[in-house]
């Protein structure tokens, strides 16, 4: 998958308006998702297309914060007045595409984060 047709997959499961919109919601998620990551943030960043790399802090220190505080987090960097509720959304698609882009690392990915995670990688009724 290339970074354009990732960010095109968020875009459309998502609803965002616009690509540029788009753009800031993937770089926003994979940022904050690189901050609750430990070691797999490096490897997360290594699988990403293009430029997106680039928004995955690797420099293995994690952060520890629940999920109200990620999507807090990800609407305060997405900025444009974005709120929490729609951060969930963006992120929930960023998620997907994460999925469908990195294959087998998405459940490095999962393993990395705590089950209260679930309604963010779609896995609220699985065991990861």
């Amino acid at each position: 998958m290339q970074e354009h047709e990732f960010v095109s997959a968020v875009q459309q499961s998502a609803r965002i308006p616009d690509h540029e919109h788009a753009q800031r919601a993937v770089r926003a998620t994979l940022t904050v998702l690189g901050q609750r990551l430990s070691t797999e943030a490096a490897d997360l960043a290594a699988q990403l297309p293009g430029q997106l790399a680039g928004a995955v802090p690797t420099d293995g220190g994690v952060e520890r914060f629940d999920l109200p505080e990620f999507y807090r987090r990800v609407a305060e960097a997405e900025g444009q007045g974005c709120t929490p509720e729609q951060a969930r959304q963006h992120a929930r698609a960023v998620t997907a595409a994460l999925r469908e882009a990195v294959g087998a690392e998405y459940l490095h990915v999962l393993d990395q984060l705590p089950d209260d995670y679930g309604d963010l990688t779609h896995t609220e009724n699985a065991q990861h």
